[in-house]
């Protein structure tokens, strides 16, 4: 299976690198100062799991239409910011022929339309992923903190497809963690509600898990958001397990826990951040189903007023 990875930044310098490391076909596709830098010193990671230095293959957007014409790509992993979404969709076009697939591991589910529209959707697999990774100022990808896995699967027709089990062995072979899921948008829905609380409750009080926790009032806080997403789940026709919710929760109120989301990591440093995509399209969903959803109201509602303020700045 040839694979054309969409960025070496954070999550696809991560996975796509993982890949490369064990062997697999993988070209990455980047910006020309990017390309420079594989060129003179290869991807560096910096990671619990292990450190590792590859060589690796890549190209840049000018270059990518003449490579895909030569040799095609059976499937593109899209790993790209949400709010970058068109560019990205531009950026892959020369690659997605009549037998590629796409996998996208973005955040949230607005991503799927643009996609299906462009490309099919039976050419669209869904996918996700867990990791708390980000590129360092010299170049290299730091995984930050354990968890680094990747779900995906068919999101219509035959599930046990064969695309997906040799992708499945691909990430068997780099010894990445992975679940090939029978039903994705179950998944999807398992992450996007604990996702949505998690950015929607930091973002707003600008405060990891534990310190909202121990303020009065912030357990309570914390589980009346999640119900807002759980409700909005089950009004989308994918309602969340009992199992998951309580993993889900106990993350959500862990006393004294030092997590927040990557969204207020993003705030905190001024830079743009995928409000709309999370926060925002779940209070829509919530609106659109008649729903109360008064604490995911004031979480869009603040985010929105930090990307005027951003925007205006």
């Amino acid at each position: 299976m040839r694979v054309l990875v969409l960025g070496a930044g954070g999550t696809g310098g991560y996975f796509g690198g993982r890949l490369a490391q064990s062997g697999a076909d993988i070209t990455f596709l980047v910006r020309p100062a990017r390309a420079a830098q594989l060129e003179a010193s290869g991807l560096s990671i910096r990671s619990p799991l292990g450190d590792a230095d590859i060589e690796v293959a890549h190209t840049t957007a000018d270059a990518l239409p003449a490579l895909a014409a030569t040799r095609p790509f059976d499937m593109v992993l899209l790993s790209c910011k949400a709010y970058d979404l068109d560019s990205s969709i531009d950026a892959i076009a020369p690659a997605v022929g009549d037998d590629t697939w796409v996998l996208p591991i973005l955040n949230g589910l607005r991503h799927y339309a643009p996609l299906d529209a462009r490309f099919g959707s039976e050419r669209v697999a869904g996918g996700l992923c867990f990791i708390s990774a980000m590129k360092g100022a010299g170049g290299e990808v730091r995984h930050l903190g354990q968890p680094a896995s990747i779900t995906f699967g068919e999101r219509a027709g035959e599930a046990d497809s064969e695309r997906t089990r040799a992708f499945a062995a691909l990430c068997a072979q780099a010894n990445i963690d992975h679940v090939r899921s029978l039903r994705i948008a179950r998944d999807q829905w398992t992450k996007f509600t604990f996702l949505a609380t998690l950015a929607a409750g930091t973002c707003l009080m600008r405060a990891p898990v534990g310190c909202i926790i121990d303020a009065q009032g912030g357990e309570a806080f914390m589980s009346a958001l999640y119900a807002e997403c759980l409700a909005v789940a089950a009004a989308e026709g994918e309602p969340i397990d009992a199992q998951a919710q309580q993993t889900a929760l106990a993350t959500l109120t862990a006393q004294g826990s030092p997590l927040k989301a990557s969204m207020l990591r993003d705030l905190e440093a001024g830079q743009a951040v995928e409000a709309m995509q999370i926060v925002g399209d779940m209070w829509l969903r919530a609106s659109a189903a008649g729903q109360h959803a008064p604490l995911l109201a004031a979480a869009w509602t603040h985010l929105q007023a930090y990307e005027a303020g951003r925007d205006g700045a």
